[in-house]
């Protein structure tokens, strides 16, 4: 059990490299890569009811005690982060084995999942800041291999800005780093916690929040640092868009919401007014975008934003309710963002293309398919008694309770909009005038449902479930607003 945060990390890895080694046998590829992420699934679970009876765990690699070894953490947020994308990586994998040609398959596409699985997870977990970053690094890299899968001349345009983007965050990242480190003097995110309160230079502490928030800001595409999404979301093949919309963002939005309650907490002012304004504007963006388009891909894609918005005008509230609905709410919103991805990379397979007037009337031939992604808009849109809505509701009351009435109302609003765009999908998609379809994936639809279906199954029990879920939720929201906990369970040894 002690080095138990570990393996989540350390299953994943090891399967890449394995997989390094039967690169020409795909039967191999596909089975060692669905049984591993099987078995990641369970160590995660394990985690979380670990975390839950015990507390925060924590692994300190080499003898160095903390803060001087290079920590990992998990607290119930990681760990319920953790568990979430191992999740999702699982069905995206079971997806991928059907509707990805054996020409996909075989471009090094299971060991670029896994590494990127090593990486999300990674940075869930560390408890480092520089780690952080090498985690980023390795799924970014991943991520790189993935969006050029199929080498259409789009892909190779639009992964030019995605490498252009990330390298200059990361080079960010690096220099905001090193700047912290040349004033705290550490780089174990308890530690710097604990330090930074004990500098008396607002000034300085101001400037390293908005350099964090410009880096995260970039991975997680916020207002005004959104601009590269759409075009590089739109082309890689549906299983790499499915992992791409429901967990690289929210590695940035993570990253805000780790560092702003771990450093920045006492500096409830400026700094969270800023980041409060752009996660309303990043809303309102996402829903221009959503509703402006006819493009099914592309109002998913604009979807995202708005999500990642909305969460973060919670961070930015920063009262226990609103980080209460922050947390459900990005949980929610991983799972969901995957199974519509999933169901309208279907659609797309059926009618061969993304574009609604190449759609009409699937209902009549695809009934279940047409339902389910009913439900699954429902649940985006945060109708009762999807897990959207829980989430969003914490979100709103948070913002009243803090005195903020325009964030609650265009969080309410935006549901709506929400609800219009992802309906324009169905009503155009599924009614009408029955088209004749020429897609070449049409005759994969059953074994390409299963999948999908289970993962709007997920979504639905959580919303259901959420008297269930909320005590998790309470206890990833403790260190949050307590950042002692953190710092006690990290440095007990220290």
């Amino acid at each position: 059990m002690i080095n138990l945060p570990l393996l989540p990390i350390l299953i994943p890895l090891l399967t890449g490299v394995l997989l390094m080694f039967f690169t020409k046998r795909l039967w191999m590829q596909r089975i060692v890569s669905f049984l591993s992420t099987l078995l990641t699934i369970g160590v995660s679970l394990y985690l979380v009811s670990q975390v839950k009876a015990n507390g925060i765990l924590t692994v300190t690699l080499g003898s160095w005690p903390a803060p001087f070894g290079i920590t990992l953490v998990s607290d119930m947020l990681s760990a319920l982060l953790v568990l979430t994308t191992s999740v999702l990586v699982f069905f995206v994998i079971w997806y991928s084995m059907t509707y990805l040609s054996e020409q996909h398959q075989r471009f090094y596409y299971y060991i670029a999942v896994q590494f990127l699985l090593v990486g999300v997870n990674g940075a869930f977990t560390t408890g480092d800041i520089f780690n952080m970053f090498v985690f980023f690094e390795v799924f970014l890299i991943s991520s790189y291999v993935l969006i050029v899968l199929g080498g259409k001349p789009a892909q190779l345009r639009e992964s030019l800005k995605y490498l252009l983007v990330n390298v200059i965050s990361s080079a960010l990242f690096v220099m905001t780093v090193a700047f912290l480190y040349g004033i705290i003097g550490t780089l174990n995110m308890a530690d710097i916690s604990q330090k930074i309160s004990e500098i008396n230079q607002p000034g300085i502490l101001s400037v390293i929040a908005i350099l964090f928030l410009v880096v995260f800001g970039l991975k997680g595409a916020i207002f005004p640092l959104y601009f590269w999404l759409p075009g590089s979301y739109q082309v890689p093949p549906t299983p790499v868009l499915a992992l791409f919309g429901a967990l690289l963002t929210k590695v940035g939005v993570y990253g805000i919401l780790r560092t702003y309650s771990l450093f920045f907490s006492n500096e409830i002012g400026i700094i969270h007014s800023l980041l409060g304004g752009l996660a309303l504007a990043t809303i309102i963006i996402g829903v221009i975008g959503a509703l402006a388009t006819k493009d099914a891909k592309q109002i998913l894609i604009y979807n995202i934003i708005v999500a990642v918005g909305v969460i973060l005008y919670g961070v930015s509230v920063m009262t226990r309710q609103s980080l209460e609905g922050a947390v459900f709410y990005l949980l929610h919103d991983m799972l969901i963002k995957a199974a519509l991805f999933l169901l309208v990379g279907i659609m797309v397979g059926i009618a061969g293309s993304s574009r609604l007037k190449s759609m009409g009337g699937m209902i009549k031939a695809y009934p279940l398919l047409g339902w389910t992604y009913f439900i699954a808009a429902l649940s985006l849109a945060g109708i009762p008694p999807f897990s959207g809505f829980i989430g969003k509701l914490l979100i709103v009351r948070g913002g009243i309770e803090a005195g903020d009435l325009v964030g609650p109302f265009i969080v309410l609003a935006s549901s709506l909009l929400v609800l219009y765009s992802v309906m324009q999908i169905f009503i155009r998609g599924f009614w009408g005038t029955p088209k004749t379809y020429t897609g070449s994936r049409r005759h994969l639809v059953k074994q390409l449902l299963a999948p999908s279906i289970l993962l709007v199954m997920i979504t639905v029990a959580y919303g259901v479930g959420a008297e269930a879920v909320r005590p998790f939720i309470t206890q990833a929201v403790d260190p949050l607003v307590d950042p002692s906990l953190y710092i006690q369970a990290v440095l007990k040894e220290g």
